[in-house]
């Protein structure tokens, strides 16, 4: 969905990156070298690796193992791959990414550096955004104002993040942002890591708080991933059942049972928090404890055909409002200059706007653009879709945040249990945690 690779353009920061360590550059050059090998996979039987989940992590194992030589099986729950990261065609004629569409640092995104590969046009993301008071533009002096709580917060956050103990994001935010707190806890918190400030650890959010630049992809950040996927046997409508991993590694499908040296299971903590995967034994201590300390935000897209540019924004223009409460939203206008706009909503509002589901979500943001554009807007919208990632079975929510104390948590899921089972996706990654870039790297490093 999102994570916080905007927020250096948000808040004025450099464009200095933080560096590769040897082992990521390492694992991102093996994934722009895998050259994935055709062939058939079996249902059941002996392979030298299963992959459990075909999103961005599970992908990239899979190109790196296939690379390697090894006898693989991808496997995948849903009818589709792609995990939180699918483009969607069929809604309004034209791409729309229904999970994640910012393509995050990619400069060093791996995803995007295999893009040319793929014919895909990848473009920098308009840099700065608008900000709405009521029905006007904000005057000059009050986005700067804006701005400088932005960076002064986040500021704030990662000199928090250096004392001897964890606490809430939202603990160290300045006492005196005034009128312009609702909103800058909006766009640190719900809009940038799916939950409020008060549940995310400080040292979680501070570690990746600076990621550079911005990209989207025109075809769709989804079209790309399931484009790096093509030649990639997978098996949809494939869950696993179990997976035993103690005195043997076998993982059990409706299909049968797939025996395998290495298991590599790359699902989302929120589907790994309910169970419906059973690991035997159960997954250690350790492990667990860190699932739940990786929750799921909520972050969902509520699109909308506006024909004619009636909010009058250039392509790709990014837009927050001086809000007053929690009831708020992000618009991202005119999507690769085609005529849809996404209103996003995130956190504990955008979760309980979303299970009120698809007519109350577009009756919001129809409301809410009413409110910064003026009544005219409603009778403008033509056809809409929404998202609604939390109820989606084989994802169960947006994307992780580390909860206070958690700070360690990413870590611990990603180490090797008895080196035969490793767990792997965004949550994994410690610093890339929320992006595709992250999941895929993940995935890499694990296979």
């Amino acid at each position: 969905m999102r994570g916080l690779g905007h927020l250096a353009r948000l808040i004025n920061h450099s464009d200095t990156m933080s560096k590769l360590s040897r082992r990521s550059f390492l694992a991102a050059s093996a994934a722009l070298a895998a050259a994935p090998a055709l062939g058939a996979v079996p249902a059941s039987g002996d392979v030298d690796v299963v992959i459990v989940g075909a999103g961005a992590a599970g992908i990239a194992a899979a190109r790196r193992v296939a690379a390697a030589g090894r006898r693989f099986a991808l496997i995948e729950a849903a009818d589709r791959i792609g995990g939180r990261c699918i483009t969607d065609t069929r809604s309004f004629g034209v791409p729309f990414d229904r999970g994640a569409h910012w393509i995050h640092a990619p400069e060093i995104n791996p995803v995007a550096k295999l893009a040319a590969q793929t014919g895909h046009e990848v473009y920098p993301a308009p840099r700065g955004q608008k900000l709405r008071i009521g029905q006007r533009n904000a005057r000059e002096s009050e986005l700067e104002a804006f701005l400088a709580a932005l960076f002064r917060s986040n500021r704030a956050i990662a000199e928090a993040a250096l004392g001897k103990t964890d606490m809430a994001a939202a603990r160290a935010l300045p006492k005196d942002l005034g009128d312009w707190q609702p909103a800058v806890e909006f766009v640190l918190g719900p809009y940038t890591c799916a939950q409020e400030l008060t549940a995310i650890s400080a040292r979680d959010f501070a570690r990746a708080a600076e990621r550079g630049s911005d990209a989207f992809c025109r075809q769709g950040y989804g079209a790309l991933l399931a484009k790096l996927a093509e030649n990639i046997p997978v098996q949809l409508n494939t869950p696993a059942i179990s997976v035993e991993w103690l005195n043997r590694l076998e993982v059990e499908t409706p299909k049968g049972k797939l025996r395998a040296r290495t298991v590599i299971v790359t699902v989302s903590t929120g589907v790994l928090a309910t169970g419906k995967i059973k690991f035997v034994p159960e997954l250690p201590k350790r492990q667990l404890d860190a699932i739940g300390k990786l929750k799921l935000g909520s972050y969902d897209h509520i699109a909308l055909e506006l024909p004619g540019n009636p909010l009058d924004l250039a392509h790709d223009d990014l837009v927050f409002e001086k809000s007053v409460t929690a009831r708020t939203a992000a618009l991202l206008a005119n999507i690769a200059g085609t005529n849809i706009c996404t209103v996003d909503v995130a956190g504990r509002f955008g979760r309980d706007l979303a299970a009120q589901g698809e007519p109350a979500m577009a009756a919001f943001a129809a409301e809410w653009l009413a409110d910064l554009f003026g009544a005219n807007v409603k009778s403008a919208i033509k056809r809409t879709t929404v998202t609604r990632w939390n109820d989606e079975p084989w994802a169960l929510g947006a994307f992780s945040a580390a909860a206070p104390g958690g700070e360690t948590a990413r870590k611990a899921l990603g180490e090797p249990i008895r080196d035969r089972l490793w767990l792997a996706g965004e949550a994994v990654h410690e610093t890339l945690w929320g992006t595709v870039g992250g999941a895929f790297e993940s995935g890499t490093r694990a296979a």
